[in-house]
């Protein structure tokens, strides 16, 4: 399964981009000159993420936090949607 959501990573303000979830992977990606090379093509491997969490800020703002503690918030959508493909993806998995 592959889809694709409009979101803003949440790190040191909004970044705009978008977020490719794979069976495998989500990947975020973003082409502003101002964002870190860390978060250009930030790919979270399915496998070592822990937990998805939501908190409702204006918009849906999901908090993905990996295995070794990271965590990243993100400004998504279609939170509906994205929930959905993400525990498709994550059932695929176990």
């Amino acid at each position: 399964m592959k889809a694709v959501f409009v979101c803003s990573l949440i790190h040191r303000g909004l970044l705009g981009g978008g977020l490719l979830v794979e069976d495998s992977s989500i990947t975020y990606k973003t082409g502003k000159v101002s964002v870190g090379s860390a978060y250009h093509n930030l790919r979270l491997e399915m496998v070592e993420i822990n937990d998805v969490t939501w908190k409702w800020f204006i918009f849906p703002v999901a908090t993905i936090e990996m295995n070794n503690g990271k965590q990243y918030r993100f400004l998504i959508f279609n939170k509906w949607r994205f929930t959905r493909v993400y525990e498709a993806c994550k059932a695929q998995l176990a």
